[in-house]
């Protein structure tokens, strides 16, 4: 609690703000009256204050060697987190310098001898982890593998669990059914087990440089042009049926800059965190 006073005096939160802190609901801060896991939480009623993890912190992504789980590994290392990663095929492909900062762990998400040896240590967890196929396919990846690694790390006494979900795309919930049921499977487990621990981030489209082999794609071509237009059409987004669609896509350095904050600082507010809180605490960062 010491350490906690400091930070929140010197956040922007007036009196009134503090107080409706304190009163909320479960420890969570709702944009709304709602406590629907549905409803995106008002995430800038909680600014945090930048301040470096202490060097004992240990962060497990899981998909680290994926496109977004990479970027979570970088960033969690250039703000001198011990990193691990846990995934299928184990160390990542890519050729770059800070991959070798990085513990590869091979496993199935779904095993629990999977996470005995990978669990050692862990503070905190970032999972990355989802797919496409068919429903069930989607199911088990998106919300029966996620599952199972929150109630791991639950029991393992993990402080803090980051879950990278996905925004609601109106139409395409219903022909992706067990992509989304999955995530929001997940989503419920995770505020049941980690009530004040426990952050979800909804982002839209994720762009950025994606590595193939030795081959760098720069989405940000198409994506940051995209952002710039589509954050300033928030009431698009509020459309039946198709409002969705408008959703401004987001930079994985950005998205990786809000987890790797949400798994390590124990002021930020749980619950969810939709696109445009993501870019409101990426941009708070930036300053």
């Amino acid at each position: 609690m010491s350490s906690m006073a400091p930070r929140l005096i010197h956040s922007r939160l007036s009196p009134s703000r503090l107080y409706a802190m304190g009163g909320s609901k479960n420890g969570r801060f709702l944009s709304t009256e709602s406590n629907k896991v549905d409803e995106p939480f008002k995430v800038e009623e909680a600014e945090t204050v930048d301040v470096p993890p202490p060097a004992s912190e240990k962060l497990l992504v899981l998909g680290g060697n994926g496109f977004v789980g990479s970027h979570m590994c970088r960033e969690a290392l250039n703000r001198g987190l011990i990193v691990a990663s846990l995934s299928r095929s184990g160390r990542s492909s890519l050729h770059d310098s800070w991959a070798n900062n990085v513990t590869w762990h091979q496993g199935n998400l779904r095993s629990s001898d999977s996470w005995m040896e990978a669990l050692n240590g862990v503070t905190s967890v970032i999972s990355c982890v989802g797919g496409f196929g068919s429903n069930s396919y989607m199911y088990k990846i998106n919300g029966t593998a996620n599952i199972s690694a929150i109630r791991a790390a639950a029991e393992k006494g993990v402080k803090r669990f980051v879950y990278i979900s996905a925004a609601d795309f109106g139409l395409a919930n219903y022909l992706l059914q067990g992509y989304y049921e999955g995530k929001r499977a997940t989503e419920t487990e995770l505020l049941t087990k980690f009530p004040y621990g426990g952050v979800i981030l909804r982002p839209g489209f994720i762009y950025g440089t994606r590595s193939v082999g030795r081959v760098k794609l720069p989405l940000g071509f198409v994506g940051s042009p995209m952002e710039m237009v589509l954050q300033h059409a928030k009431p698009l987004n509020q459309l039946p049926l198709f409002g969705p669609l408008f959703t401004p896509p987001v930079n994985v350095t950005a998205i990786a800059k809000v987890a790797v904050r949400a798994a390590t600082d124990p002021v930020f507010p749980p619950g969810i965190v939709d696109v445009y809180g993501i870019q409101r605490f990426s941009q708070q960062m930036s300053r």
